[in-house]
């Protein structure tokens, strides 16, 4: 994580872009996670085909690699421990989809039941309690 963060950062500073405004990041990181989404638009297709699909991987990992400098940009620019506030996150969402809530759903997709709509709801009022 660091070796990325101290290029980044880098990066930025050799353009002299370490100002951005945070606004700017956050628009950036929409259009280049909507770039991302456009790669799938009119398919559906399941994770071994995605996989096997060559010139889409290679689609794929060029709009992720935006998605996420440009998320490790506004990290960075703001000051935050990116490691900290991902395995933070990760800690959340650990506690609000315990493993014994959501797997072995019965053979369904991942995300695909109203089940986990169902979790987000509850956990969302117990948030606000």
């Amino acid at each position: 994580m660091d070796t990325i963060e101290r290029a980044a950062k880098k990066f930025l500073e050799d353009r002299d872009w370490n100002r951005l405004r945070p606004s700017d990041l956050a628009k950036s990181v929409s259009i280049e996670a909507n770039e991302l989404l456009e790669l799938f638009q009119w398919t559906n297709h399941e994770l071994d085909a995605v996989r096997r699909d060559t010139a889409k991987i290679a689609d794929i990992k060029k709009e992720l690699a935006d998605v996420f400098l440009y998320c490790f940009y506004m990290s960075i620019l703001l000051g935050f421990d990116t490691e900290t506030i991902i395995l933070d996150k990760l800690r959340d969402a650990s506690k609000k989809y315990p493993p014994s809530a959501v797997k072995d759903r019965g053979g369904k997709e991942p995300g695909t039941d109203a089940h986990y709509g169902l979790i987000k709801k509850a956990h969302r009022k117990r948030r606000s309690d």
